[in-house]
């Protein structure tokens, strides 16, 4: 039963942080500095999770192939590769890698 009330108290507070946000007036939405953290708040985010992704493994720190097939895709980024180049990159020096390495 305790999940049940979890799901609950989970669809309560979406909607009330849904709320929230459109309770917000338009003018403090309008100013240069909101605008611009709005911008680069997924971009933040997305960071971090990538991050949290490559080097941790239950609890610890840790460095891996993941963390090449990273740099690797972070190169070609660097060298404006398309895309597809760049996921292809990483991928192909993490298998790489995870085949030397064990």
């Amino acid at each position: 039963m305790s999940i049940w009330i979890a799901i609950a108290a989970t669809a309560v507070g979406c909607y009330l942080v849904k709320l929230a946000g459109l309770l917000v007036p338009a003018g403090a939405l309008e100013r240069p500095l909101v605008q611009r953290l709005a911008a680069l708040l997924p971009v933040a985010l997305l960071a971090a999770l990538t991050a949290q992704q490559t080097f941790s493994a239950d609890s610890s720190l840790v460095l891996d192939a993941r963390a090449a097939g990273l740099a690797a895709a972070a190169l070609a980024l660097v060298l404006r590769a398309p895309f597809l180049v760049v996921v292809g990159a990483a991928v192909a020096v993490t298998a790489g890698v995870r085949a030397l390495g064990g």
